[in-house]
């Protein structure tokens, strides 16, 4: 337990909800802080804790039709400062601070978290809880850190106050489809194939597009060094997709567009996309040049494989993974605010084939979810560090350093994929293809089309490998 004090505060209970009153001059708010502490009220004088008289509140309005609520408005005006106490503080506070929007937890121009959310203590707590001005309250924490959060934003992440109902799907452990994982080991060629081969025959294609669907990832050797080479490299498998990105890239390190990775810093193990609809299913980089510095080392850690290892140390974690819906976003530019049309989980389950068939997996650009109980916060983030603990094992982890001429390509719903800091100038190209568009080649490849047209719709063949639906 701890105290704090605040200037007004009332607690009041409607329909099973919990809010207080935080009367800030003549304005009164109603905030639902389950997610942050449980209240108890009791009377002090009426000067604030620097000796100043409290503010005036005769101005505010009683003109609210419930009778609880008129109530709730008659004692926090009687009411001076307000000695407020946790009784439970097991519950709650993590998810504050992980979610505090100050510039060293969200990027000021990015607009994406940067925090590292594993490195929380689950155990922190709030020293004191004060409110600023009519608009903001602050939280000074016990690791030191101090957030800012406006009324507004509170009011708008409020936690429910019953868990949601469960249903049966989210007993059933549903493993990724079959797949091979690719160990970084002396001796042990990454799988590849040859830029000319590709360019001059579809059966290269096809390799090429067998490693990515095997492994998860390829890299194309002799690429010319120059951005149409790498196009056209890119679409012998699909068009290229067009994104507030834009469509093929080619960029340096500048914050053109007002993301993390158009920085120099070091970028986590993440998938891109999250915040679509529909993610990119296959992305290429190519490493142009390198120049006046070093670093930029290329990161792979294959998500299926640490999802079937959390599957089996721990399949509860593994279970709310693949259950709990999450909000995504991207934010940077002004003239973007992207996100999907319903949330999603990060393990996805496909509907057919019942096997997890896509990750999303970006703390920069996961939203703050409001409607959820506490908890399950408390499960879902004890779930998310057993998996972040699992894929930042060294042991699964691919390390790389691109050179001009080398091109990687990885499936953006399997592997996830992150870069060292790094000094210096770097120009990269790339782009995005659609996952219907790479299952469409790819299955047109390896059946041909006829097979393909005679088993249109033979979804239930999923698991014979002569059958074109056991690609997805």
């Amino acid at each position: 337990s701890f105290l704090f004090t605040v200037e007004r505060l009332q607690e009041l209970r409607i329909g099973g909800w919990k809010f207080v009153w935080l009367l800030c001059g003549s304005k009164v708010r109603l905030v639902e802080l389950t997610c942050l502490f449980e209240v108890h009220i009791r009377p002090q004088s009426t000067s604030t804790q620097s000796g100043s008289e409290a503010p005036k509140v005769e101005s505010a309005k009683n003109d609210f039709k419930d009778a609880k609520v008129q109530k709730a408005f008659r004692l926090a005006q009687s009411y001076g400062n307000t000695v407020v106490k946790t009784n439970r503080p097991e519950e709650g506070p993590f998810w504050q601070l992980e979610n505090c929007q100050c510039p060293k937890c969200v990027h000021p121009d990015t607009k994406q978290r940067i925090v590292d959310t594993f490195s929380i203590s689950p155990k922190v707590r709030p020293k004191s809880v004060r409110s600023v001005d009519a608009e903001n309250v602050r939280v000074k924490w016990n690791d030191g850190h101090e957030s800012t959060y406006s009324w507004n934003w509170l009011a708008a992440h409020r936690g429910n106050t019953k868990p949601a109902a469960k249903s049966a799907a989210a007993d059933a452990i549903r493993l990724p489809r079959p797949f091979e994982v690719y160990e970084q080991r002396d001796g042990n060629p990454y799988p590849e194939v040859a830029y000319d081969a590709v360019m001059s025959e579809d059966k290269a294609v096809l390799e090429w597009l067998e490693n990515i669907w095997k492994w998860g990832f390829s890299f194309v050797q002799g690429v010319p060094v120059d951005p149409q080479s790498t196009k056209a490299l890119i679409e012998r498998i699909a068009f290229i997709r067009h994104t507030h990105y834009g469509g093929f890239w080619d960029f340096t390190a500048d914050l053109t567009y007002k993301d993390t990775a158009y920085t120099n810093e070091w970028l986590g193990a993440h998938t891109d996309n999250t915040y679509f609809s529909d993610p990119a299913r296959l992305q290429l980089f190519h490493l142009l040049s390198h120049t006046d510095g070093k670093g930029g080392e290329s990161l792979l850690v294959d998500g299926f494989a640490a999802a079937k290892k959390l599957a089996k140390t721990s399949p509860q974690s593994y279970k709310i993974l693949s259950t709990s819906r999450h909000p995504w976003h991207a934010s940077g530019n002004e003239d973007v605010c992207i996100q999907p049309s319903s949330t999603a989980p990060v393990f996805s389950v496909h509907d057919d084939t019942k096997a997890v068939y896509q990750i999303r997996w970006n703390n920069y650009d996961r939203a703050p979810k409001a409607n959820w109980h506490i908890n399950e916060q408390k499960e879902w983030y004890e779930a998310a560090r057993v998996y972040n603990n699992i894929l930042t094992d060294s042991s699964n982890e691919i390390w790389t350093q691109l050179q001009p001429g080398t091109a990687l390509i990885f499936d953006n719903w399997r592997m996830l994929h992150g870069r060292s800091e790094f000094t210096g100038k770097r120009r990269m190209c790339g782009g995005y293809v659609n996952n219907d568009d790479f299952v469409s080649r790819f299955r047109l490849l390896k059946f041909g089309r006829q097979k393909v047209l005679d088993n249109l719709g033979n979804i239930n063949q999923f698991k014979r490998p002569d059958s074109p639906y056991s690609i997805y």
